[in-house]
């Protein structure tokens, strides 16, 4: 696990980047398939609450190991 203020830092920008790419394309895909604006950002919302944080955490730990 981040032992250091930068490694917090670094995971921190991980976990952003990962609710950006995926709200983004959960919207994007909502939009597409007709959904309104309401229900595009419901489906991004879904997007975020369903997110794989334990997987986002051991790609995280891999990269560092790298």
């Amino acid at each position: 696990m981040p032992t250091s203020k930068i490694d917090k830092q670094h995971l921190a920008e991980a976990v952003r980047v990962a609710c950006l790419e995926a709200a983004s394309k959960a919207y994007e895909q909502a939009s597409i398939s007709g959904l309104c604006g309401e229900g595009a950002w419901e489906a991004a919302r879904g997007a975020l609450q369903s997110l794989d944080l334990e997987r986002l955490l051991r790609e995280y730990e891999k990269s560092q190991a790298e």
